[in-house]
């Protein structure tokens, strides 16, 4: 392992000190949010639920994030709490059942996992979990949960057929471990058992049951594949990060492969319904733009009458995420990309402004607003590093900041988090709810927890998204501590991102002790270090590129220190790990 040693002295620079901040600040507002809503046995102190509006998912997507500030050097009460809420999460939500939604008379988790529903539901009930593996990739708990739950989407598991191995398919927008819906779905599937009026607040703008049932009104074509069920594949790459066993990766990339097929035949545009006998819109009358939560679903609010358009097509980006980082094979990235300019190419003049299509129906393109359709432009960049690419984000103020258009990007973010914080603690001080009126998804807007600044400053990638991979330049562990994460005292700030070289300038804020860290390259240590510069008069290597030897680089950062370091690399080049360097 090359090792280089940093002694020269530097002021604390502001990013830096608002860096440390504002990891202090959210993990302490954490602790006291989790006081509040949480119990002993990681319970949430909330009426539980089933539900598209309120559900298993929003408790323990109270959590958002708090694996990630550990994983980036918050304190270990962070990994304790996310460990007892997700193991109580799951005793909680197995115990609890319904009476009218028939799937979950015998509760909401079966095998420790939702029974069935969506893949934007189940990805939030991932929130924690999902994380957990660049926590602790040794906690026996996590391998036998992400085995067992990568089974149900694998066709290991006889009592959740949710795969077609024959066709390639999710059978089903609705899939858990007790296999998929193969019918039309209810409003009482989505809705949850009815709710006494005047008892709760309904986050979702509904004002009584019926509402509920209303705005679910139109979600019953759930029968045949979607895009979002490509999130599943988190499980399975999370499984074969961990041990290595080639059925997770083989899977992944066969169920991967059939989308990228199945987009390149429908033109370019990827699908949204895919029947049970492979063929594109075979469950919605041929339709390929069909299913609920599809480019065509368009479906009215019931409280104001509103006309809203959703969908959860994104979700399908890490599907092509996971088959990129288990193959270093850049081309897939292409068909989301090829797909946005696509849709732009609809793009016309309306009122002396472009307008661009969102959507797609019966009629064609609609749903035209200003700005081009930029979903995925970030993702798609980032992974291939294009200047075609790049200039579909070119206004996101992180890679403004990185073009060097936007210098105060750091302070300005991070102050902006500590805002957020002090602004969500006062919504906790104040919340007037009780356990007994609490619905699961009142808190979600409380959640202390703000890692996406921190996470493109000091690791250098696009903000983390629940329950699929993370993509950044460098990854880093405190090696006296041996964890995962930066040593309290030090920061880090990445200033250009490319995809051979990248920078980034770490300061030891401690006036007394040397820090020891290890750098790898990307969170999975998938990018191959080869060469470092490093700019600091002092160091032992100043002025002069070392080569890397092995897959880390460590440093040695003495009291008061700094040093920018220039590391290239080969992106993509091993495959991925969740082994930690010792």
């Amino acid at each position: 392992m090359t090792s280089i040693s940093i002694t020269t002295p530097m002021p604390p620079p502001e990013w830096a000190l608002l860096q440390k901040e504002s990891m202090k600040a959210q993990a302490r507002a954490c602790a006291y949010f989790y006081s509040r809503y949480f119990d002993e046995q990681g319970y949430m102190r909330c009426v539980p639920r089933w539900g598209g509006d309120d559900g298993p998912d929003d408790a323990i997507e109270n959590l958002t994030g708090w694996p990630t500030l550990y994983m980036m050097g918050g304190p270990e009460e962070l990994l304790a709490m996310s460990n007892l809420a997700q193991d109580g999460h799951i005793k909680q939500y197995t115990e609890a059942k319904t009476v009218d939604v028939p799937f979950c008379r015998d509760g909401m988790y079966y095998k420790e996992f939702p029974v069935m529903f969506d893949w934007l539901h189940n990805g939030e009930s991932m929130s924690v979990f999902g994380d957990l593996g660049l926590c602790d990739p040794d906690a026996e708990e996590f391998e036998r949960r992400v085995r067992l739950w990568s089974g149900f989407y694998m066709d290991e598991d006889p009592g959740a057929r949710n795969y077609d191995p024959e066709h390639r398919i999710i059978r089903s927008l609705f899939n858990g471990s007790r296999g998929p819906m193969l019918r039309k779905a209810e409003p009482i599937d989505w809705a949850g058992d009815p709710i006494e009026e005047g008892r709760f607040v309904l986050a979702h703008g509904e004002r009584n049951f019926q509402e509920m049932l209303g705005h679910f009104k139109d979600y019953t074509d759930v029968i045949g594949d979607h895009p979002s069920n490509m999130l599943a594949t988190g499980l399975a790459f999370n499984a074969y990060a961990l041990t290595g066993e080639d059925k997770f990766r083989d899977w992944i990339l066969e169920y991967v492969d059939a989308w990228v097929e199945r987009t390149r035949a429908n033109g370019g545009i990827i699908p949204t319904n895919i029947g049970l006998d492979g063929a594109i819109g075979g469950a919605c009358d041929g339709k390929w733009y069909g299913g609920c939560y599809g480019w065509g679903f368009t479906t009215v609010a019931p409280q104001d009458g509103r006309t809203v358009h959703r969908d959860t097509i994104h979700l399908g980006l890490s599907g092509f995420s996971h088959a990129l980082l288990l193959t270093g094979d850049r081309s897939y990235a292409a068909p989301w990309s090829e797909m946005i300019d696509l849709i732009n190419e609809n793009g016309r003049e309306e009122d002396g402004q472009m307008v661009y299509p969102n959507k797609y129906g019966d009629d064609g393109w609609y749903n035209f607003t200003p700005g081009p359709y930029n979903v995925g432009a970030m993702e798609t960049w980032y992974w291939s590093m294009t200047k075609e690419a790049r200039a579909r984000c070119a206004d996101d103020a992180w890679v403004r900041y990185l073009s060097g258009e936007h210098p105060t990007y750091p302070e300005e973010a991070l102050q902006a988090d500590l805002a957020s914080v002090r602004q969500k603690v006062e919504s906790v001080r104040t919340d007037p709810l009780t356990p007994d009126t609490r619905l699961s998804d009142n808190t979600n807007g409380f959640n202390p927890a703000t890692p996406n600044a921190l996470f493109q400053l000091t690791m250098g990638g696009p903000a983390p998204k629940r329950a699929q991979a993370v993509h950044c330049m460098f990854r880093y562990f405190d090696l006296g501590r041996r964890r995962p994460g930066l040593p309290e005292d030090v920061a880090a700030l990445v200033d250009a991102v490319g995809d051979t070289r990248s920078a980034v300038t770490l300061v030891n804020l401690n006036p007394v002790d040397p820090e020891d860290i290890i750098i790898q390259g990307g969170a999975y240590r998938e990018h191959a270090l080869k060469s470092v510069s490093v700019e600091s008069k002092a160091a032992e290597a100043d002025g002069r590129t070392v080569e890397v030897a092995g897959d880390y680089l460590r440093l040695r950062l003495a009291p008061g220190s700094e040093a920018r370091l220039e590391i290239s690399m080969e992106r993509f080049a091993n495959q991925p790990t969740l082994a930690f360097p010792w």
